[in-house]
């Protein structure tokens, strides 16, 4: 993790870390949000992305890679790209926002859609790289992509030597999968709590099961944790080894908190997981991953509606 964040730390924004805790009168905890909504391309998807590119050789590099996403995967993995003069083919279902599209179209790559589902166009790219010969970029199954998304959690304990626990927003399960395994190492006494839509929780209904599962799911405005999970990915281990408590959010809960801050979904659910359980937190340092702030046309439709 420590090499991970030498290696992209000329790439990425070293994110604030600020103190909410005024925002937040009735609770008696000391609330921390970590911004990477104020990341490169508005999200911490840029650091496994970025870790991810440097990572390859330049022949690799040469060749193009290929990625899927719900959008910011994409976007990091365009700017990543682009950086190093790397060619990039972006794959994504139906339901990726049009405004996420052009975002990653502006770095210069090409943009597929396939399928309904995330996990369609994750399987189709995988296929596409395979065929092509050029790297396959996964926003969670691949351990350089987790572990430059644990470069937060290097930053955290530098901005905070204090933290008795983090709230992060689950998808895949790279994010915290990669803040996760290195606060186990240099801060074991620090929870981690994975927060989840109600409506698309596909990795806590697998690490309950003890196996990668599908489990339906219904829309929500988490719009970047929405999808399954790949066959054998690494992520059903590692969070099982790091995630220490899970909640569940509604989408009531999570789009109002969304709309309050002007975030996007995922960092919604888990700033409404926090004020779900806040009352286990009294006098303790809380950190919320503001994971990105690419705000969905959902929560804007129903911010304009207030």
């Amino acid at each position: 993790m420590l090499d991970a964040h030498q290696r992209i730390r000329a790439s990425v924004l070293e994110t604030p870390l600020e103190d909410a805790s005024e925002s937040f009168p009735a609770l008696a905890a000391r609330v921390l949000f970590k911004r990477e909504d104020l990341q490169h391309t508005g999200s911490f998807k840029l650091r496994g992305a970025t870790n991810k590119l440097l990572s390859l050789t330049p022949e690799q590099c040469n060749a193009g890679i290929t990625a899927a996403s719900t959008g910011n995967h994409g976007m990091g993995a365009a700017r990543a790209a682009a950086a190093l003069g790397t060619a990039a083919d972006i794959y994504v279902s139906a339901h990726v926002p049009l405004a996420k599209v052009k975002k990653i179209e502006s770095y210069g790559a090409c943009v597929r859609r396939v399928g309904e589902d995330h996990l369609d166009a994750e399987l189709a790219a995988r296929a596409a790289a395979a065929q092509s010969g050029k790297v396959f970029i996964s926003p969670y199954n691949d351990a350089d992509v987790m572990t430059g998304q644990g470069t937060i959690a290097v930053e955290l304990l530098r901005q905070s030597p204090k933290i008795d626990a983090v709230f992060v927003a689950v998808g895949g399960g790279g994010l915290i999968g990669g803040i996760g395994a290195y606060l186990k190492w240099a801060s074991p006494q620090t929870e981690v709590v994975g927060c989840w839509p109600k409506n698309s929780r596909v990795l806590y209904e697998s690490i309950k099961a003890g196996r990668i599962i599908e489990v339906a799911e219904e829309s929500t405005v988490s719009e970047s944790t929405a999808g399954g999970l790949e066959s054998g990915s690494i992520t059903l281990d590692t969070g099982r080894a790091v995630i220490d408590r899970s909640v569940l959010v509604s989408e009531e809960r999570m789009v109002r908190e969304a709309q309050g801050w002007l975030m996007e979904g995922a960092a919604g659910t888990a700033l409404a997981a926090f004020l779900q359980t806040a009352d286990r937190y009294a006098g303790k340092t809380v950190v919320v991953i503001i994971c990105g702030g690419n705000v969905s046309e959902q929560v804007q439709e129903q911010v304009s509606r207030r």
